[in-house]
């Protein structure tokens, strides 16, 4: 791949990454969607130090939105830190026993469906987004942000381990379904992003160490142009999460499911007719 190529490639998948990490219409799913369309495969180990290089874009992104916030977890009397860190178990559990097997489930050369279970996961966000809006919209009295609601939240999060379900849209989904407040449910989601992106970083930097080849898998071409990603990652973050924000706490969540049921239908046609 030339640099030119691997520079805006890597500025697309950057912002896509970027964006849909935060809005509830689910980062892996599009990615993979993405990286087939664009025809952009550098083999397991070269696609792992891309996303890499991606996940930390958002992770920046978050970490200069919250900064505020993060500090706050190591005061006293750490309630939030020790819900976040329980949170993350369901996830962290689930994608340490099954994520070879999710992988193996949206691999292209591994399995001929892939494609019909990303529309799938694609239309069931868009069903959890329209019932998140529904209940919402008839809640009269809501919570402060409690165990009952970290908990629901953190089983989310572990659902969204499959591509097409999106991590922020079910984790915000659970916590305004079971009566939290929808600022506290915001911002504890986005927190939540943190530890599961670090946790995903730490094994796949393990994988590419263990591999030896994901560094030159890229080549120096796609070096270059993953820098141009990562920026674009968390530029696009930063917005995303802004945006967010405001769709949270007016809940109107209709227009992502609306965007998802069509990209659902597309990808069914896509795979019918024979185009990925």
């Amino acid at each position: 791949m030339g640099i030119w190529e691997a520079i805006w490639k890597s500025a697309v998948l950057g912002t896509v990454q970027g964006l849909t990490e935060f809005l509830p219409v689910s980062s892996s799913g599009h990615l993979t969607l993405l990286q087939q369309i664009l025809g952009y495969n550098l083999g397991v180990a070269g696609m792992t130090f891309v996303n890499i290089l991606l996940h930390f874009g958002t992770l920046l992104s978050v970490i200069f939105v919250f900064w505020k916030d993060i500090l706050a977890l190591f005061k006293k009397p750490f309630k939030t830190l020790l819900m976040l860190i329980v949170a993350t178990v369901p996830a962290g559990v689930i994608g340490l026993l099954f994520n070879d097997k999710i992988e193996a489930l949206f691999d292209p050369e591994s399995n001929a469906a892939w494609l019909c279970w990303l529309a799938v996961f694609f239309a069931l966000t868009a069903f959890i987004l329209l019932l998140t809006e529904f209940i919402s919209s008839r809640k009269k009295k809501t919570a402060p942000l409690s165990w009952r609601h970290s908990v629901p939240m953190g089983l989310a999060q572990a659902a969204a381990l499959f591509p097409g379900i999106s991590r922020s849209g079910s984790t915000i989904a659970a916590g305004v379904i079971s009566g939290a407040k929808r600022e506290q449910v915001a911002r504890f989601s986005f927190l939540m992003s943190i530890p599961v992106i670090l946790g995903s970083l730490a094994v796949e930097v393990f994988h590419v160490v263990k591999s030896d080849e994901g560094i030159a898998a890229v080549g120096t071409g796609g070096i270059i142009g993953m820098v141009v990603g990562v920026v674009f990652s968390a530029v696009a973050g930063f917005f995303a999460i802004k945006v967010m924000l405001k769709v949270i706490s007016k809940g109107n969540y209709k227009w992502f499911a609306v965007y998802l049921v069509a990209l659902s239908f597309t990808c069914f046609w896509l795979n019918a007719l024979g185009v990925l």
